[in-house]
């Protein structure tokens, strides 16, 4: 029988990612959660709480910078010059979630019970890091966001201002697609690829969403060169794979069919 030594050895063996530090996930979901408090709760003090997640930042970049390709210092200060536009940009996004969703009472509720709000500004966050070439650290971000959320933003997306997410669950957003501004997205939407293929890493693969569109629950829209066109409005349970024109209605029509009639 084989020891409990042999197989301890053999799991050693085993462990072949020598960079593969969980400590890592913990540490990035505790920086972006006191990040998100620092720009929001107005109890904390800001002066303290930016010297503190300097701190925390400097401590996940270096587990995450294992070949040592950027200065951590140079990163953060470059972050956070970001940091007043981002807030600037959320306030906004805040104020359109706040003036177009009927069930919200005040813009504080958006704040603190949207998941739809949380999961847009830990985008925002992460797709600056991305933008930085911080290695890891913005995915984490944003599965962070997706764990605490049902929603699916890829870091590496681009949105503009004024977006509204609503319900959040189930949305999908992937890396190269790019929104334009005023957009507004329900629950259970895949801005997806038409294939997937590790070949096409570099081309764009999600679908481009011009200015003041609406796209409702569950539909799919899938391909690098699929565009929705400005002012349209995107139908629920739809499936596009091809460029819809501005100013355009997509809707899914159901069959219906009455049930035979049964004689008591």
């Amino acid at each position: 029988m084989e020891t409990k030594k042999y197989i301890i050895d053999k799991i050693i063996n085993n462990k072949i990612r020598p960079h593969l530090n969980f400590s890592l996930k913990n540490k990035t979901e505790k920086f972006t959660t006191n990040l998100f408090y620092t720009l929001f709760d107005a109890k904390a003090c800001v002066e303290n709480n930016i010297t503190q997640l300097e701190n925390d930042f400097n401590e996940i970049y270096e587990i995450a910078n294992f070949t040592k390709s950027n200065s951590k210092e140079n990163i953060w200060n470059r972050f956070l010059l970001k940091l007043p536009s981002i807030l600037k940009n959320l306030n906004v996004d805040a104020q359109e979630i706040y003036a177009h969703d009927p069930a919200a009472n005040s813009v504080e509720e958006v704040y603190l019970a949207y998941p739809g709000f949380f999961a847009i500004a830990i985008y925002r966050f992460s797709h600056e890091l991305y933008l930085l070439n911080v290695p890891i650290i913005p995915r984490l971000m944003s599965e962070y966001a997706h764990s605490k959320t049902g929603t699916d933003i890829h870091p590496g997306a681009t949105i503009g201002n004024s977006f509204f997410i609503d319900h959040a669950t189930g949305i999908v957003i992937g890396e190269t697609c790019s929104i334009k501004d005023h957009v507004k997205i329900y629950q259970g939407v895949t801005l997806g690829a038409l294939q997937v293929s590790k070949e096409m890493k570099n081309q764009k693969r999600h679908p481009t969403v011009e200015n003041h569109v609406t796209i409702y629950a569950n539909a799919t829209i899938l391909g690098g060169e699929t565009i929705i066109g400005e002012n349209s409005t995107i139908g629920g349970n739809v499936f596009i794979t091809s460029s819809i024109p501005k100013n355009s209605m997509v809707y899914h029509t159901p069959e219906i069919k009455l049930k035979s009639k049964i004689d008591s």
